[in-house]
């Protein structure tokens, strides 16, 4: 079992920054790929981004590609994501995933843990 915790979202103009943390339990974290969701309302969830067990790689959704940056420090048991330059349409509540494989993916359903999710706004 696998307990996720994310934190740092809040409210934030549009072309700020935040940095979102998930700090998860258990021993095996560093053997895992990890992912960040995000869902707004009356809208499907929809792929951030994700990255591998080891960090070496990383896959982005094109609407937040050169925007946003995932990192993890398997030391700290905590993935990050780190949001610049935004928008109004990056307002959603945002998740953080374990996948039980050293390989990311950008489906939800292939993510075996979940977080309770943080929420982003970004007003105009």
């Amino acid at each position: 079992q696998v307990q996720l915790v994310e934190s740092g979202g809040g409210l934030v103009q549009a072309g700020g920054s935040l940095r979102l943390s998930c700090a998860a339990s258990g021993r095996a974290f560093s053997s895992y790929a990890m992912g960040w969701f995000r869902q707004a309302p009356g809208k499907e969830r929809e792929f951030v981004a994700t990255i591998t067990a080891t960090g070496t790689a990383t896959t982005y959704a094109d609407r937040v590609k050169g925007r946003f940056t995932i990192s993890r420090d398997n030391a700290k048991n905590t993935v990050y994501l780190q949001m610049n330059m935004l928008n109004p349409e990056d307002t959603a509540v945002y998740y953080c995933a374990v996948r039980r494989s050293v390989s990311g993916s950008s489906f939800p359903h292939h993510y075996d843990y979940w977080g309770q999710g943080t929420q982003v706004t970004v007003s105009f």
